[in-house]
């Protein structure tokens, strides 16, 4: 059985050779199943075909056993019976693939970061969860930023922002509608629980080029990115954020190329449920146009998930190629799921759909890619072919070597802290301080001690805080404060301090 073919993957055999034909592999593509049914497999063997390919790949390692291609795999029985079982013995070889490890800790990669501008504030206030009103605040911050010129990199440039903002909440409230404290407050609030999630990290520069996502080996072969998610999937908020930030990115820069002969860039992502769940209608209509739109740009999504139903119909809808591993029907919910999964294949006459997914075994899947002009197949019943690299996971001694040979090198390591909003802002409060008396007291204010104390020491008025002053009392007081800064201007230093005291004194006294 002839089963490597030009312009196309091979991903596992029923009656007839399957495959992902790549002019149509960024028609986007759907791996579902429960656990432990083979998915994370599946995901391997379309990276290693896309490499092949000469097609880079981007994806989130999840579980950590992604990270395998990066070796090549070890002769098993059960390989090797399945290589035979579906006519890929004479094809099957074990290899390594090219691998640029990503980590938006820094910690099992190269650290990627992007600026607060970049990811605006609609995907901020989802990152954050703010309501309505808190968002609006968080709109008004960037347009005030705009029109001043500030710099938006890092989170202290959006937190001292903020505090701009709130300070000058009620001219600006004329301008754009209600600003309270209270909500900067709260948003300051959400910043901070970010900050100790770590999201900071993800925030400043350099930022990550989107280029270096597309490269290729010096032997042809596409690189396959593999983002570190283990960390990352304990803030599902950022984590979904980040995805989101990633497929905009491309869809903006990226030149329009129709359907080319094959993509510019596959990128697989076993986290869509964070990407959708909760989301509001206008991040959800901001996720429907990037995947519809993202395909002309040459790039194909893939989307894995352990239910269908964790994928909303517009988004469904876009989707051409689809693998779908074994389902287990054990709740009213999990017999829909079945059934939405068997309603979006091109029915096959030999079986029932809704059947044959509750018994498929491990490393089955029913599979229906496009075919010419864009027509889904009928689906069959395939044994997914065994992946030339590693099943399972590396150590942190091959994780080292593979970031200490990255072609990537030493751009992202270190942070750059160039002038933005947070300096220029604190360069206003240290001009503003600057010229005020180094006490920090207003220029019409006697000092600390000064001319005030005195007039009400004498006049009797400094009393403790728990005796109550008289009317006149209170009267005098006031008086004292509205006069000292005047008299201890005119009278200033310790000879006009001591001339004040005799001379009013004395008049008290007499």
């Amino acid at each position: 059985m002839a089963v490597m073919e030009e312009g196309k993957v091979f991903v596992g055999a029923s009656a007839k050779p399957e495959y992902v034909a790549l002019p149509f592999a960024n028609r986007h593509g759907l791996i579902t199943g429960a656990t432990g049914t083979g998915k994370t497999v599946t995901l391997q063997i379309l990276a290693e075909g896309f490499s092949k390919a000469g097609v880079p790949v981007f994806c989130a390692d999840v579980k950590g056993d992604v990270a395998g291609l990066a070796m090549a795999g070890e002769p098993k029985d059960f390989l090797a019976k399945r290589a035979e079982k579906i006519g890929f013995t004479e094809e099957y070889t074990f290899e390594a693939f090219p691998v640029v490890c990503w980590d938006l800790f820094g910690k099992e990669g190269h650290p990627i970061r992007t600026t607060i501008s970049e990811m605006g504030p609609l995907l901020l206030a989802r990152l954050l969860d703010l309501n309505d009103t808190q968002e609006g605040v968080l709109n008004i911050a960037f347009r005030i930023a705009d029109e001043e010129g500030l710099l938006l990199l890092d989170l202290k440039d959006l937190q001292s922002l903020l505090v701009y903002v709130a300070e000058r909440a009620s001219e600006l409230t004329v301008r754009y509608g209600n600003i309270s404290k209270a909500t900067v407050g709260a948003v300051q609030r959400a910043l901070l629980v970010l900050e100790q999630q770590g999201g900071a990290m993800f925030f400043g520069e350099p930022a990550l080029e989107i280029g270096q996502l597309m490269r290729t080996a010096p032997d042809g072969r596409g690189i396959v990115n593999i983002l570190a998610a283990t960390t990352l999937m304990q803030s599902p908020r950022l984590y979904a954020t980040f995805l989101l930030w990633l497929l905009s990115e491309l869809f903006e820069d990226l030149p329009e190329i129709g359907d080319p002969e094959q993509p510019r860039l596959g990128v697989a992502d076993f986290g869509q449920v964070l990407l959708f769940n909760d989301a509001p209608k206008a991040l959800l209509e901001k996720v429907e146009l990037v995947v519809r739109l993202v395909r002309s740009k040459g790039v194909g999504v893939y989307f894995a998930s352990q239910n269908p139903l964790d994928v909303p119909d517009t988004v469904l809808s876009q989707i051409g190629n689809r693998f779908q591993h074994a389902l287990r029907a054990f709740t009213p919910r999990d017999t829909k799921a079945v059934k939405t999964a068997a309603d979006t294949f091109r029915p096959n006459p030999d079986f029932s759909t809704f059947e044959v997914i509750t018994q498929l075994g491990v490393g089955e899947a029913l599979v229906s890619t496009l075919e010419a002009k864009g027509v889904p197949s009928v689906v069959q019943r395939t044994l997914i072919r065994p992946p030339s690299s590693r099943i399972g996971t590396i150590t942190e001694e091959e994780r080292a070597g593979i970031i200490a040979a990255s072609p990537i090198g030493t751009i992202y390591d270190h942070v750059v802290d160039r002038q933005s909003a947070f300096e220029i802002l604190k360069a206003k409060v240290d001009t503003k301080a600057a010229a005020e008396p180094s006490d920090g007291a207003p220029a019409n204010a006697a000092p600390p001690g000064g001319v005030g104390d005195m007039l009400e020491d004498i006049l009797g008025l400094n009393v403790p805080r728990n005796k109550r002053l008289s009317p006149t009392q209170k009267a005098a007081r006031e008086v004292s404060r509205t006069v000292s800064g005047q008299i201890g201007k005119a009278l200033g230093g310790s000879v006009g301090r001591e001339i004040f005291r005799s001379v009013l004194g004395g008049i008290l006294r007499r």
